[in-house]
């Protein structure tokens, strides 16, 4: 959420971006990095037993309005936190002379378990006080210890209830239903499986063969195209606004959703525009059912729709050829 500060604080936009890695040295391969997920996978699989990783940073900001500003002893710093082990390593940033700010940020590995976050933070003195935060891009990376893809996963509760039988009661209507997502209660969404839908859970399950790998996977991207979808809904729905209108960034995954999912909404809009043009739709009706399909989009983007589908298309393009 954002917070509010009783002295003056940064207006433009503060961006940045890890644009290389390295494990003990060793240059990380460049597919290692998403700058779309903003996240890096450090799982070297034929060196698992590394000691230090580093980060190279490049960040913007808004140089003219610090330029122009009260405060003074400017600083641009690199934070990475991991909640599971109360980890904090923070790195200082150099203004180039092209006017963005760059660095490198280095992780212990003993320090961390399995993921930090990296956030960027711009300090100064402010009315003589020194080590003021004046600014935070909106936008943090996810450093994953364990990936070996890139790509910001969210943890899913799944649950295994036969609908018509089970204890949920208010699943029973849905007994027809392979699935059903859940975003209203706890902290985290739940995908509710339901066992009395046949075969269902045998698929999900297991099968070597081709055609029942090329089937689940199906099957599962289209569940979390659903679940991408419904969590969107349900995080747009919550938001806070400010005095002045302006929607607050919610924390927990309702935060980590639109800001995975906004950029393919709107991706012509910096974050916290996408944010206020998503908000306005829903609050003010126009534009809201156009909205619904750049939704669609962005949660099948998410769950990798297109490509599951097209390995079952061509599947079945290949048994057709064989039985003529």
């Amino acid at each position: 959420m954002r917070s509010v500060f009783p002295y003056p604080t940064l207006a433009g936009e503060v961006g940045f971006e890890i644009t290389g890695a390295s494990l003990d040295g060793r240059a990380q391969p460049i597919h290692m990095i998403s700058r779309q997920e903003r996240v890096v996978a450090f799982h070297e699989t034929e060196r698992p037993n590394w000691h230090e990783g580093r980060l190279d940073l490049r960040a913007s900001l808004p140089e003219r309005e610090i330029a122009s500003g009260t405060w003074s002893e400017v600083a641009c710093v690199a934070v990475a936190t991991e909640g599971i082990t109360n980890a904090r390593t923070v790195a200082r940033l150099s203004k180039g002379a092209d006017g963005n700010w760059g660095g490198s940020l280095t992780l212990a590995r003993d320090l961390y378990r399995r993921r930090a976050e990296v956030q960027l933070i711009v300090v100064a003195t402010v009315d003589s006080t020194p080590g003021r935060m004046i600014a935070a891009a909106e936008m943090s990376w996810i450093v994953d210890f364990e990936a070996r893809t890139p790509i910001r996963q969210r943890d899913l509760r799944i649950n295994e209830i036969h609908f018509r039988d089970g204890e949920l009661e208010w699943l029973r209507p849905f007994k027809d239903s392979p699935w059903l997502i859940e975003t209203a209660t706890g902290d985290t969404p739940t995908v509710h499986l339901n066992l009395g839908f046949e075969g269902l859970k045998e698929l999900l399950d297991g099968g070597a063969s081709t055609a029942e790998k090329v089937l689940r996977g199906t099957v599962a991207a289209q569940i979390a195209a659903e679940a991408w979808s419904a969590m969107f809904h349900s995080a747009v729905s919550d938001l806070e606004v400010d005095d002045d209108g302006s929607p607050q960034w919610p924390d927990g995954w309702r935060g980590v959703v639109l800001r995975v999912m906004l950029p393919d909404i709107y991706p012509d809009l910096p974050p916290a525009d996408a944010l206020f043009e998503a908000n306005s739709c829903r609050v003010e009706g126009s534009g809201w059912h156009e909205l619904q399909s750049r939704i669609q989009y962005a949660a099948s983007r998410r769950a990798r729709v297109s490509r599951h589908l097209g390995a079952a298309i061509r599947l079945a393009d290949r048994a057709e050829g064989t039985r003529v």
